[in-house]
């Protein structure tokens, strides 16, 4: 099977959203455990990164999507699916230790 200037185009958002999902939902990770440690400042730059992957993320999502919209569908396969999957679960494992971190601050701040 010869891949289309378009499979290939979608394979590699469908890889980027993978990757970068990843790298945040890793990110964020790396932020809860800073924050354990009273370490605030590499929290904070943990879940930056962990946004700036998202960003990343979403700007490949978005041009799946607008490709969608002007009428060059891509064929929806099990990775497609995993790779929204992945996103879906890296945003919402963002969005909760953004809530662990400012919790262990709080926890900080009542132990002074």
């Amino acid at each position: 099977m010869i891949e289309t200037e378009t499979e290939n185009s979608n394979l590699q958002a469908v890889m980027g959203l993978i990757l970068n999902g990843g790298n945040a939902k890793s990110s964020a990770f790396e932020a809860i455990n800073a924050a354990k440690t009273g370490d605030f400042t590499t929290a904070d730059a943990k879940l930056a990164e962990a946004d700036k992957f998202l960003v990343d993320a979403h700007n490949a999502q978005t041009g799946m999507l607008t490709a969608e919209a002007n009428g060059e569908h891509a064929n929806v396969s099990l990775l497609m699916v995993h790779s929204q999957d992945h996103i879906m679960t890296a945003i919402t494992f963002r969005d909760l230790a953004g809530e662990i971190v400012d919790l262990y601050k709080r926890l900080a701040q009542v132990g002074k």
